[in-house]
């Protein structure tokens, strides 16, 4: 009863089909050939003492932290089990998309999918509608499973049916060799949730929380209560060609919330929402981002870290071939005083800024609360961050700002071709204090004495 005519062309295409796994971090030595700035406190000579960047006189950059496996479903070969997937249509376990709350049935089917122990493909028809309450979708499953979305899901609007879910919607957890596609629609329809918007009552759209072998792509993520995607401790993820959008004045709508993470490679994505296109978080570690349309929003952050006097680790990130427009951030660090850790090896590189604030910072004294920060010594230590090859107009006249702690300031920071003017004035500035850093190339604006 629950294989459909219509739905044989999966079979085949899906033998063929695998999960991407990551292997192991592949570092390259990071040449020095940096002329020491300005803005130190005291000088330095920079010893190398990690190897994630490559950059040589003949600008040849190896960097490539990922490689890939596509071992998932041929796992099923060596098991001696069909290969052939079970296809899993939601609509046959009661979805009816006529307006009705669908989520019992979308539960069901994931049940059904997940208990094969010869993979499965579950299905969301195209041209529906689905309305969503929160469902969790858990794992782990038997073996490796599609979720396919050809259709659209959209949430329910009435607030106390998240209150036993903590405020997420679409919760995937602990679920390995998984893939999420189709071209389809997710809608938070979050309008309600602006009106009342406050960080302190987050809802989450989209969540895999401690997943790994995952792959999320070719879907359209749109009007998320708050963060739209989000990936929570998850291990080896693509997260590719997502077109992830929301008003520009849609609070704390982050597109891709990456917390705790390992191993990420985000690629080919077009994010429009009223917060951080991408924000990485404590805990997260190689990640990359590459080929990125970012705006409106608040730009491309690292952090917040160490906010209430905690300890807060992010290493190991890239970000290449971002195009960012008319947002309030460029390509950020903020880190809260009190803080403890690091964030460090981190490289910006083939950036275009169209009028943006702030193209180029550093905060370590970022302070998100009404009332004034108190002044505090310890500091989450930011060190061996790379610009390169960063050009466009800035929408304020100070184009670079580093604003470092002064008990642990900013170290091992490299400007590489870096042309960034004002979109008023023509000539930008540069702001820096507490900042060890070196230049390679034409740096404009330069930090001044």
């Amino acid at each position: 009863m629950f294989l459909k005519p219509h739905c044989l062309p999966l079979l085949i295409t899906l033998i063929s089909l695998s999960c991407p796994c990551f292997g192991s971090y592949r570092e390259v030595p990071f040449h020095i050939g940096f002329r020491q700035g300005h803005a130190y406190r005291r000088p330095t000579t920079y010893h190398p003492y990690f190897r994630t960047f490559g950059v040589s006189n003949q600008r040849n950059y190896h960097a490539n932290p990922f490689n890939y496996n596509n071992e998932i479903w041929s796992r099923l070969d060596s098991a001696g089990v069909p290969v052939t997937p079970k296809v899993v249509n939601v609509d046959d376990f009661g979805a009816k998309a006529n307006g009705g709350d669908d989520s019992q049935a979308f539960e069901k089917a994931w049940n059904y999918a997940c208990s094969s122990s010869q993979g499965a493909v579950m299905v969301v028809p195209k041209n529906k509608i689905y309305h969503l309450k929160p469902v969790d979708f858990s794992g782990p499953c038997n073996s490796a499973l599609v979720l396919k979305i050809y259709g659209t899901i959209k949430a329910s609007v009435d607030h106390s049916d998240y209150q036993k879910h903590d405020r997420r919607w679409l919760y995937f957890d602990n679920v390995q060799n998984l893939r999420v596609e189709g071209g389809g629609v997710i809608n938070g329809n979050g309008r309600t949730w602006w009106l009342k918007s406050c960080k302190i009552n987050e809802a989450l759209a989209v969540t895999f929380n401690e997943c790994s072998n995952l792959k999320v792509a070719g879907l359209r993520i749109k009007n998320a209560q708050q963060m739209h995607l989000t990936f929570q401790n998850c291990v080896n993820v693509k997260a590719y060609n997502l077109f992830v959008i929301a008003p520009g004045n849609s609070p704390n709508t982050d597109g891709i919330h990456v917390t705790g993470t390992q191993n990420i490679n985000i690629k080919n994505c077009v994010i429009r929402t009223g917060d951080d296109c991408i924000s990485i978080v404590s805990g997260s570690k190689n990640v990359r981002a590459t080929s990125i349309t970012c705006g409106p929003g608040h730009g491309i952050s690292i952090g917040s870290l160490g906010a209430g006097n905690s300890a807060a680790y992010v290493s190991n990130v890239i970000v290449n071939k971002a195009t960012l427009s008319g947002t309030t951030n460029g390509v950020r660090i903020k880190t809260w005083q009190g803080g403890s850790g690091y964030a460090k090896n981190i490289k910006f590189q083939n950036i275009v800024m169209h009028n943006v604030s702030n193209p180029i910072i550093i905060d370590q004294n970022y302070c998100d609360q009404q009332k004034p920060c108190s002044e505090q010594v310890s500091a989450v230590q930011v060190s061996n961050v790379l610009y390169q090859n960063i050009q466009g107009t800035s929408a304020s006249n100070t184009a670079v700002k580093f604003d470092c702690s002064q008990g642990y300031p900013c170290k091992g920071i490299y400007l590489q071709d870096v042309a960034l003017r004002s979109e008023e004035e023509d000539v930008a500035e540069a702001s820096c204090s507490n900042v060890r850093l070196s230049y390679r190339g034409n740096v404009t604006p330069p930090c001044s004495t």
